[in-house]
């Protein structure tokens, strides 16, 4: 059995993801060992979304992104974390922060299996 491995692009966007879950949940709920309950299954929902994305490496920020694959109620959870950990990402992940910035300035991205090859 071989291990599948992740691309580069979602691993970043999972690790952001992750990171703005923990800076959410300790600012908000004051946090200091691990998420709690309700971050954990926000983060949990998320991630699972991102394996699903049909757009992969080529995906740009969910914000931009044109197919909603969130559910209504828990798009607006994952917001508001957005809205409480983007600025704060500046100064405890700059690094992650500007990847992230620079990820929403894609194009609309194409799914995976209707990408343009050199043949086409």
């Amino acid at each position: 059995m071989g291990v599948t491995r992740e691309a580069p692009r979602m691993s970043r966007e999972r690790k952001t993801l992750e990171a703005m879950v923990l800076l959410h949940c300790r600012g908000r709920y004051g946090r200091r060992d691990g998420l709690c309950h309700e971050c954990t299954e926000i983060q949990a929902y998320a991630e699972a979304r991102l394996r699903e994305c049909p757009f992969q490496e080529g995906k740009t920020t969910c914000a931009y992104c044109p197919v909603h694959c969130h559910e209504p109620g828990m798009r607006e959870r994952i917001r508001a974390v957005m809205r409480y950990a983007g600025p704060r990402m500046l100064y405890r992940h700059p690094v992650l922060a500007l990847l992230h910035s620079l990820d929403g300035l894609r194009k609309e991205p194409l799914p995976e299996g209707r990408r343009k090859t050199a043949a086409s």
